[in-house]
């Protein structure tokens, strides 16, 4: 049942044995962010499927209609972990958190991210590119930004075609936690890195 006037929308919805109405004024702007949510090694459920909707759709406050934002949810043993990315063109805002408890995981992404909004804004709406993907309020404000970044190193070297296992080898004959190397296989800048458990990742860029 509802009832609307010229402000307002009245809905009214029936809840157990009680009827609870909820207004809303029709000249709010319900987020319209599309969430894109997978799990791995977890089912998700319509819970934590509103958890994420409710807790990331604050984000909305900040982005335009339509935005996407990608979601995977895993459980690895004892580790729960969400990974949000939200592409915007020439940037991609993206977090991880990992708890023993996917809500709490929830929780925790949704505020670094709001971190990164507020600390990186300027940097995020300098180009003109971009401009679309955010809300007018969050262009207008300022926020303060204390992490001015700087980079005070710069390092040249030799970068040669090798396979990607020797690149991992390479790296812990250095001693890094990374190796930037040209791949033999498909003739790109790729990076190597070392992951937990003993393992590596590989970065390759899209063609």
């Amino acid at each position: 049942m509802s009832c609307q006037t010229k402000g307002k929308m009245l809905y009214f919805s029936y809840q157990g044995k009680g009827l609870f109405p909820d207004i809303r004024h029709t000249n709010e702007r319900v987020s319209k962010m599309k969430f894109v949510i997978v799990g791995k090694n977890i089912d998700v459920t319509p819970g934590l499927k509103s958890a994420v909707e409710d807790k990331l759709g604050k984000l909305s406050k900040y982005f335009n209609e339509d935005t996407e934002v990608h979601v995977t949810l895993s459980v690895e043993k004892e580790s729960q972990k969400i990974e949000v990315t939200i592409p915007v063109k020439g940037n991609i805002i993206r977090s991880e958190q990992v708890s023993n408890d996917m809500y709490v995981s929830i929780d925790l992404v949704e505020e670094i991210i709001e971190r990164q909004l507020k600390k990186y804004k300027r940097k995020l709406t300098d180009h003109k590119q971009n401009i679309s993907y955010f809300k007018q309020d969050y262009i207008d404000k300022d926020f303060v930004d204390d992490d001015e970044i700087k980079i005070i190193r710069t390092k040249k070297f030799d970068i040669k075609p090798m396979y990607p296992e020797d690149a991992c080898v390479q790296m812990e004959l250095l001693g890094h936690n990374f190796f930037v190397f040209n791949n033999a296989e498909t003739e790109n800048i790729c990076v190597v890195y070392k992951r937990r458990g003993n393992t590596y990742g590989l970065i390759e860029p899209e063609v």
